[in-house]
C-alpha cells in the first residue's frame, strides 16, 4: 500500500510538473524585459496557473511557519515578501484581462478563481503560527535597528493580518472567510452586469434629421460604429464616454438626449438579470457584517484607519466645507442655462438630460470657445508626447516606442523608460481607445511592480482609457477632458514607474487610497498650462500650434461649470460614504436608500450623482469603497503641491526632484502627510483649491 501510495504522489507531481512546463504563465517570460508573451497565452492556461500559483505560495508560507528558528525580520517579514511571486505574476496578467480584454469565458474562470483566491487570502491571514512569527517580529522593533521602510512594512504586515481577522477566534474566522468569500463572488457579478448593462444598449437612428447639431466627424464615427453593429446606412450611439457625452453636449434632438442619458443612469437598474440594487444592497450588509466582526462600527471606519482622513467624520468635513459653495455656483449656472432655454422659447425647465447641451451653449457666448474646434488640436499622438514631454523636462526620463514587445491588442503601444543617462527604468503600455471587452473609465495597473528585494525588478505598468476613436478620414482627436484623463492616468504611471522602493507592499502605488490620487492630479495641471500647450496642441492636419487666443479662452474658462463638476463629483462622495457608514447589517432598498442619502444634502434636481448606486463600480466591484472622496482629498494636495511650481517655474528642478525622491518614489514607506510633508515643508492649504474651482 505504501509503493502504491508513493507512486500515486510521483505521478501527481509529475503530471504537475508536466502541466507547469506546458503552461507559459507558469513558466519564465522569456521576452523582452520579461512581459507576458501574450500570444501564447490561452484561456485555459489561467485556472491551472493560478492554482499551481496558490500551491506554490502554501509551500512557501508553510516553510516560514516551520522555520525552527526564532522568527527575525529577514526570515519572517524578507521571506513573506519573497513568497507569492509566481501567484503574484498569474494574477497580475488575468485581472489586467478581466479588465481591458474580457469575455464570456474569461468571466466564468474569474467566477471559479475569486473564491479560490479569497480563501488563499484568508488562510495566509488567519495562520495563527504565521502570526505569532510577525507579532513577535513586531514586538522587539524599536531594538531591530530597522530603516524607515522596513519599520513600515513591518508594521503594515502586522496590521494586516491583525484587519484580517488573526485575533479572531476560531467560529468567528469561519465567519470572515464565508464574507470575504460572498463578496469576492458579489462584486465580481456587479462589475460584470455594469459591463454588460453598458454594452448592450445602443441608440441606432436613421433619420438624418435626429443628426442635427451633431459635429461632421461624430456623424462618421456613430455610421462606422452602425457598420460593425451590421447596421449599415444609419448611426449608432453607445453609452461609452466618446459616444454618449458628445451627443448629450451636441445634439439638438431633446427626445434623443433624455433616452440616451436615461439609458446610461439606468445600467444595473433595470429589474432584469443584471440589475445590481439587491447585489450592492447586500454588498454593503456583509460589509458592515465584517467591520463588526473586526470591532469596528461601519466599513468606513475600518478602511479610514489606514488612509490620510482617519475618520468618517473627517470625511464629512471636507465634504459639508465644499458643498454649500459648489451648491451655489450650481445654481447659478442653472439660471445661465435657464436664461438660454427661456430665450429660445424652449418652454421647459432644464433637466439633467439637457446640462450639457445648454452649458456648451453658454461656454461659446461667455468665452466664444467652442471645444469641436479644439479637437483638431488635440491630435492623441501629440498629447501623447506632451505628456511625455512633461516628463522629460522634470525628470529628464525618455519614453521610446518599441516595436519588439508582445502586446495582447492590436491598439496597445509599448514604450521602454529611461533615464536621461540611458538606464533602463521600466516599460508602459497604453492601450486608449474603447471596446466591447474593456470596462469604462481609465485606469492605470500594472503587469509587474518595482522592488528590489532579492535583486532589482523593474516595472510594467499600463495606461488604459476608453478615448474617442480615429476614424476612415481623420485621426483620434481628443476633448478637452480626454486630454485631462491621459495626463491624470499618466502620474499614476510615474508612481509606479519612478518608485524606488525595496519592498513590493509599500512600492509605487502602494500608498493611502486619499493619498494615490496626488500624482494623477498633481499631473493635470501642466496639461493647459499655456507653456506646456504650445508645445503639443499642433493642427493634425496643418501642424501648426495653437493660436494664442484659443489658449488664452482655455485659461478663462478653466473654472467654466465647475459648479455642476464639483456638485456631482460631492454627491457620490456623499452616497459611497453613506453607504458604508451603516452600522446595522441590514439590506436596505437601494433606490430609498439613494434618494434619502441625496435628499438629505439637497441636491439639486438639475444633477445627478456622478455615479448611481447600481453602476457605482468604483465602491462596489472597485478599491474605492469609503474611498471615492480620495480625489477631492488628493485635489486639496495637488493644488497646494502645484503653487510651488507655480511660484518657483513649472519645470523647477529643485521642486521636482524633492516630488520624485519624496511622492513618486517613495511609494507608501512613509505616513503620507510625513512624505507629503518632506517635499512641501509644511502641511498643505486649501485654498489653492477653492481657487482653483472657483469656490471662494
Amino acid at each position: 500500500m505504501k509503493e502504491i501510495a508513493i507512486a500515486i504522489l510521483c505521478l501527481t507531481f509529475c503530471q504537475s510538473v508536466a502541466a507547469a512546463q506546458e503552461n507559459p504563465l507558469l513558466k519564465e517570460f522569456k521576452t523582452p524585459f520579461g512581459v507576458p508573451p501574450f500570444s501564447k497565452i490561452k484561456n485555459e492556461h489561467y485556472l491551472p496557473a493560478i492554482k499551481e500559483g496558490i500551491r506554490l505560495h502554501q509551500q512557501e508560507i508553510a516553510a516560514i511557519v516551520n522555520n525552527p528558528q526564532p522568527p527575525t525580520f529577514a526570515n519572517t517579514i524578507d521571506a513573506l515578501e519573497l513568497s507569492g511571486r509566481v501567484l503574484t505574476r498569474v494574477t497580475n496578467v488575468f485581472d489586467n484581462m478581466t479588465s481591458a480584454l474580457t469575455s464570456e469565458a474569461l468571466q466564468k474562470i474569474a467566477e471559479e478563481a475569486s473564491p479560490l483566491r479569497s480563501s488563499h487570502g484568508d488562510d495566509i491571514r488567519l495562520n495563527a503560527k504565521l502570526f505569532q512569527r510577525i507579532k513577535a517580529v513586531y514586538e522587539q522593533k524599536e531594538s531591530l535597528g530597522l530603516t524607515a521602510e522596513q519599520e513600515m512594512v513591518l508594521t503594515r504586515y502586522y496590521r494586516e493580518f491583525v484587519r484580517g481577522g488573526a485575533n479572531l477566534e476560531g467560529a468567528q474566522q469561519e465567519q470572515l472567510r464565508a464574507i470575504n468569500q460572498e463578496l469576492a463572488l458579489l462584486t465580481l457579478k456587479f462589475g460584470d452586469h455594469v459591463l454588460k448593462e453598458t454594452n448592450d444598449y445602443s441608440l441606432v437612428i436613421s433619420r438624418p434629421d435626429d443628426l442635427a447639431g451633431l459635429p461632421p466627424a461624430m456623424v462618421a464615427a456613430a455610421a462606422e460604429a452602425a457598420e460593425e453593429r451590421g447596421h449599415s446606412g444609419k448611426w449608432v450611439f453607445t453609452l461609452q464616454a466618446p459616444s454618449i457625452f458628445p451627443f448629450l453636449q451636441y445634439a439638438d434632438n431633446r427626445p434623443l438626449r433624455r433616452q440616451i442619458y436615461e439609458a446610461y443612469i439606468r445600467r444595473g437598474d433595470n429589474d432584469n438579470e443584471y440589475d445590481n440594487k439587491k447585489i450592492l444592497s447586500k454588498i454593503a450588509a456583509l460589509r458592515v457584517r465584517k467591520a463588526n466582526l473586526l470591532g469596528y462600527p461601519s466599513h468606513a471606519d475600518f478602511v479610514l484607519e489606514e488612509n490620510m482622513a482617519k475618520k468618517p467624520e473627517n470625511v464629512y468635513a471636507l465634504l459639508d466645507q465644499l458643498w454649500r459653495p459648489a451648491k451655489e455656483r450650481s445654481r447659478r449656472e442653472v439660471a445661465d442655462m435657464q436664461a438660454i432655454i427661456d430665450r429660445e422659447k424652449g418652454g421647459f425647465q432644464l433637466q439633467p438630460w439637457d446640462w450639457w447641451y445648454y452649458a456648451e451653449k453658454v461656454k461659446r457666448e461667455k468665452y466664444a470657445l467652442d471645444e469641436e474646434a479644439l479637437r483638431p488640436y488635440f491630435k492623441l499622438e501629440n498629447v501623447r508626447s506632451g505628456v511625455f514631454s512633461v516628463a522629460q523636462k522634470l525628470w529628464g526620463i525618455t519614453f521610446t516606442e518599441r516595436k519588439d514587445i508582445p502586446v495582447y491588442h492590436p491598439d496597445v503601444r509599448a514604450f521602454e523608460v529611461k533615464e536621461a543617462d540611458g538606464r533602463h527604468i521600466g516599460l508602459l503600455f497604453v492601450d486608449y481607445f474603447p471596446r466591447a471587452s474593456k470596462r469604462g473609465g481609465a485606469w492605470m495597473s500594472e503587469y509587474r511592480g518595482q522592488q528590489k528585494l532579492g535583486g532589482r525588478q523593474t516595472p510594467v505598468i499600463v495606461n488604459v482609457g476608453n478615448f474617442s476613436k480615429p476614424t476612415a478620414d481623420r485621426p483620434a482627436l481628443l476633448s478637452l477632458e480626454e486630454v485631462e484623463t491621459m495626463f491624470h492616468e499618466f502620474g499614476h504611471a510615474l508612481h509606479g514607474l519612478l518608485s524606488d522602493c525595496t519592498y513590493p507592499m509599500i512600492a509605487g502605488t502602494s500608498v493611502a487610497r486619499d493619498f494615490v490620487e496626488l500624482p494623477s492630479q498633481i499631473m493635470e495641471n501642466w496639461a493647459f498650462e499655456p507653456q506646456v500647450l504650445r508645445s503639443y496642441a499642433k493642427h493634425y492636419q496643418s501642424g501648426a500650434a495653437m493660436p494664442d487666443e484659443l489658449i488664452a479662452k482655455i485659461e478663462q474658462s478653466g473654472q467654466f461649470n465647475q459648479g455642476f463638476a464639483t456638485v456631482e463629483y460631492l454627491a457620490a462622495s456623499y452616497l459611497d460614504m453613506d453607504w458604508h457608514t451603516l452600522r446595522e447589517p441590514i439590506e436596505h432598498d437601494a433606490t430609498l436608500f439613494e434618494q434619502q442619502s441625496l435628499a438629505r444634502i439637497g441636491l439639486i434636481p438639475e444633477i445627478a450623482s456622478r455615479y448611481r448606486s447600481p453602476y457605482f463600480r468604483h465602491i462596489f466591484s472597485g478599491g474605492y469603497s469609503s474611498g471615492y472622496y480620495a480625489y477631492i482629498w488628493a485635489e486639496v494636495l495637488d493644488a497646494d503641491a502645484f503653487q510651488a511650481f507655480k511660484e518657483n517655474g513649472l519645470f523647477d528642478q529643485t521642486y521636482a526632484a524633492a516630488f520624485r525622491k519624496h511622492i513618486l518614489g517613495a511609494g507608501g514607506s512613509e505616513e503620507a502627510m510625513t512624505l507629503y510633508k518632506r517635499f512641501r515643508g509644511r502641511e498643505p492649504n486649501i485654498e489653492p483649491l477653492l481657487k482653483k474651482r472657483g469656490l471662494m
